[in-house]
């Protein structure tokens, strides 16, 4: 069961409840409890499994740790603190362990100190480290003088659970404390971790106490559940949850550069973006600058370092980068200078949205829609650094989609209204990887071993069928099927006396090979005469489809093939790039956030029905919060598309327009489905699949948040009585099946199977200690996939299905939409235009023009809106 704490106690209250010694010392080092202390530890002292939402700066850590503290303290003085590890912190992120050393060690050390003047001689709680990094000698000294309380990673905790000497230092574990909760539910890597937990549990014996710490997530309940999982019975397990999300206050700002978005050059906007960034630079202490492409943030800081050196305003040295392809110590040289309060900016993609105490940071800028409401506050947050400190973010739009966008996700921040996280059910490959580090523990029943799998979150649906087939997968059932491809059996399964165990071997193979994250490397492009161009990165060529074009050095390439990590091209002159270099780092526009985008198109198109321009202007700007000449922008930008189409697209009502392009080459068929891209991306493809069934010619897709755009050639007879049938022909019943045979050769579902046989130990990264080639492994795993798509059930396969349609994917919500349509409860409307109206520019430009070529990009989207500007100025002088 989970329950939401709701009262907040009294301070004194609070005191009572730990040694005298340890809250003078908290008092003297601190003040006073945070809310989120307040409400957390009492339910921590309590012995409750407690969820913990709060934002950055709030005490999460001492909300969970200050009550085991004092708790192992309290048998130190008793004189029953044991050899062993009571506590165990999780934490995803190795930087976090680290910083989590420091943070535990002041308490610990100062707690001591202050128990002296209390006439008490405490004895050292001990504290240790483990992760990937931890020299095997630490390890030894660990076994020889077990740490109380352990800080680890997920990876790390599965392999110890699994070392025979180690494990049995965690049998009396009383606490796990789980960091960065939001980070880990929404991956394979949460689902790895629940797994483990639930091996945990068996090895102790009876329930531990759960603590999980979370920045902003929704929905609580759910993430609760995942953190507890479930008993014997498929009950959830007992869970506080603490809400203390929206504790600091926050301001967000909608801003514009000062130029005409709708008609600025490429140039005039950049100048006038990086205006609006030195100026929030100028007037804060310090900026941290949230781009959505680490190519973004490097481009930024390059823009910025050259006008602060031109203008003597800021120092250039002052200004950093901070983004997941730079080496760990430029990285960790950055948060240390931030710490300091040595920089005045840094730029960063996504690494510094997760806690790593980066100290004072008093405003946040957004440089375009960070895509989703939680993430929103997630940056956000990271401004002020204390409790009571105000947040306090700057949105820039870049353009008048943006524009909208971000107006929305403001709101939604101020109000609250947050996304909701998605939890990957039942990952086979994952669970693949736990029967191994099972059977190394000892001989199992199957039906025992079942039950602890669906106590799991993640698994709590899993059937014994799903189950019994990974099984045999791993007990080497379809040997005879792969001959020659070397995947053996990692363990022994009898299934007359139903039981598995270890199969020798197996043990180095896991310890070596655990863990969730699969690796990436760069694929090396080459020139089908042979010749080498350059590099791309993996993430990009899953896009890539034989016959799209792609920008590399500057020059254009039509995709051909792919063997293993090597791409073969042929060079094309003066063609357009299908798919632009940035796509693969694009943050996709979360469901929850793009449908609340489509509702206000209609209450904006409402508004000017009711009130005309100029008072829609002012209603809007007065309920979002808006300076009224960016309430303009929105609804000219409204108006003229319902001026020119007599229809605003919105959450009940989806236009197709049919359009013979600029060339008269090709006809485009764009949808105004605005869902997010990955809801897009399944509804695209099986459309994108039925048309080229229905034309016999190659389709080709554009996907992006608001809608997407499928194009054939102009001579094939497209008609919209034929969009119609599309429309028709694509429904709930038959879209799984489409998109699987529409992925069966794709480059997406390659590299997504090869992630999940390394994550089910069919193909190993590393052996006998020395890693193993990617190239290698993905040309095997290329042979693999042929192999078993003529088997009728493979584990490996299945999971690599599941993963694309519903984490890369998003089927689910697809399904729910095309129900939808199916009812009639969202209604669609095809027309035929001689230019496509304003909201589908940027999906024409999205298929038209790579990044890159950023003039281009601009000169495009103007030249497409003066061609509906003349087209209504036509039809007034009519």
């Amino acid at each position: 069961m989970v329950e939401i704490a709701v009262d907040v106690p009294e301070e004194g209250e609070v005191a009572k409840l730990l040694r005298p010694y340890t809250y003078s010392w908290f008092r003297n080092k601190y003040g006073s409890f945070t809310p989120a202390q307040l409400m957390s530890i009492p339910y921590v002292k309590s012995g409750r499994n407690v969820l913990i939402s709060s934002p950055t700066g709030s005490g999460k850590t001492l909300a969970a740790f200050l009550a085991i503290i004092d708790d192992l303290f309290r048998l130190g003085e008793l004189g029953e603190l044991q050899d062993s590890i009571y506590a165990l912190y999780v934490s995803p992120l190795r930087a976090l362990n680290n910083d989590m050393r420091r943070n535990l060690s002041d308490p610990l050390e100062g707690i001591i100190e202050e128990a002296k003047a209390f006439g008490k001689d405490l004895p050292e709680v001990r504290l240790a480290v483990r992760t990937s990094d931890t020299l095997p000698n630490e390890k030894q000294r660990m076994l020889r003088k077990p740490p109380h309380i352990l800080i680890t990673t997920p990876e790390s905790l599965a392999i110890a659970l699994s070392a025979p000497k180690f494990k049995a230092l965690m049998s009396g574990v009383r606490w796990v404390v789980v960091d960065e909760v939001h980070e880990l539910a929404s991956s394979k890597r949460g689902a790895h971790l629940s797994l483990t937990l639930e091996r945990l549990h068996e090895l102790v014996g009876h329930s531990f106490q759960r603590i999980g710490l979370s920045a902003t997530i929704s929905p609580l309940e759910e993430v609760a559940k995942f953190l507890v999982g479930y008993d014997d019975e498929g009950r959830s397990r007992d869970c506080v949850v603490i809400d203390a999300r929206f504790v600091k206050p926050m301001r967000i700002e909608v801003v514009c550069p000062k130029v005409d978005i709708v008609k600025a050059s490429a140039e005039e906007l950049n100048t006038a973006i990086y205006e609006v960034l030195a100026d929030v630079v100028e007037r804060h202490r310090s900026t941290l600058i949230f781009t959505n492409t680490r190519s973004a943030t490097e481009r930024v800081v390059f823009k910025l370092k050259k006008l602060f050196e031109k203008n003597g305003i800021v120092d250039v040295d002052e200004v950093e980068a901070h983004h997941s392809s730079l080496s760990r110590e430029v990285r960790l040289g950055v948060e240390e200078k931030l710490k300091k309060g040595e920089l005045k900016c840094v730029v960063s993609s996504t690494s510094l949205e997760l806690g790593i105490d980066i100290g004072y940071i008093d405003a946040v800028v957004l440089l375009s829609s960070p895509k989703s409401v939680t993430r929103l506050i997630q940056r956000v947050g990271r401004s002020g650094h204390n409790v009571k400190d105000e947040c306090k973010g700057y949105l820039i739009a870049v353009d008048r989609d943006d524009l909208i966008e971000v107006t929305v996700l403001a709101k939604l921040a101020i109000e609250r209204r947050l996304d909701n996280v998605r939890i990957p059910k039942k990952p086979l490959d994952v669970l693949a990887q736990h029967i191994v580090g099972m059977s190394l523990e000892r001989k199992w029943g199957v039906d025992e071993a079942f039950k602890v799998v669906r106590r799991s979150y993640n698994y709590l649906n899993l059937t014994k069928e799903e189950f019994v087939n990974v099984l045999r997968y791993l007990a080497g059932r379809y040997e005879e099927e792969l001959g020659g491809l070397n995947i053996y059996a990692k363990i022994w399964f009898d299934e007359f006396e139903n039981v598995f165990g270890r199969k020798r071997g197996s043990r180095m193979i896991y310890h070596l090979n655990v863990g969730a994250i699969p690796d990436e490397a760069k694929v090396r492009v080459f020139m089908d005469s042979g010749k080498y161009v350059g590099d791309l990165e993996e993430g990009f060529v899953e896009y890539l489809e034989p016959g799209d074009v792609f920008v590399l050095g500057g020059k254009t390439y039509e995709f051909l093939r792919s063997e293993g990590m090597r791409v073969s091209v042929r060079r094309v002159e003066n063609a357009r790039p299908t798919v632009p270099s940035w796509f693969s780092e694009m943050l996709p526009l979360s469901f929850d956030s793009a449908l609340k985008v489509a509702e206000f198109r209609g209450i904006t198109y409402d508004l000017i029905t009711r009130y005309g321009v100029e008072g829609a202007v002012k209603e809007l700007s007065t309920a979002y919060g808006i300076p009224e000449n960016l309430g303009r922008h929105i609804v000219n930008y409204i108006y003229e598309q319902s001026m020119y189409l007599a229809v605003v697209p919105n959450d009940k009502l989806y236009v197709i327009e049919v359009w013979n392009d600029l060339e008269g080459r090709a006809t485009n068929v764009i949808f105004h489905y605005l869902l997010g891209r990955r809801v897009n991306d399944a509804i695209s493809r099986a459309y994108g699949a039925v048309l080229s069934d229905l034309l016999g010619v190659n389709v080709r897709v554009t996907v992006t948040d608001n809608g997407f755009m499928l194009t054939v050639p102009i001579n094939v007879g497209l008609t919209t009585s034929l969009v119609y049938e599309l429309v028709r022909s694509v429904n709930s019943e038959n879209i799984a099946s489409i998109l699987k045979k529409s992925l069966r050769n794709s480059e997406l579902l390659k590299r997504r199977f090869r992630h999940c046989a390394e994550r089910a130990l069919a193909l190993l990264r590393r052996y006998k200690g020395v890693d193993t080639s990617i190239n290698r492994r993905q040309v095997s795993s290329e042979t693999l996939l042929k192999v078993v798509s003529r088997l009728g059930s493979y584990p490996i396969l299945e999971e690599a299905y599941r993963e694309v349609l519903e984490d890369y994917m998003d089927i689910g919500n697809a399904l729910n939409i095309l129900k939808l349509i199916e009812s009639g409860h969202i209604g669609v409307e095809v027309v035929e235009v001689p230019v496509p109206s304003p909201f589908a520019h940027n999906v024409v430009v999205h298929g038209y023009s790579d990044v890159v070529l950023m003039e281009d990009r601009r000169k495009l989207l103007i030249k497409l809106y003066d061609a509906v500007m003349r087209k209504l100025s036509e039809r007034r002088s009519n």
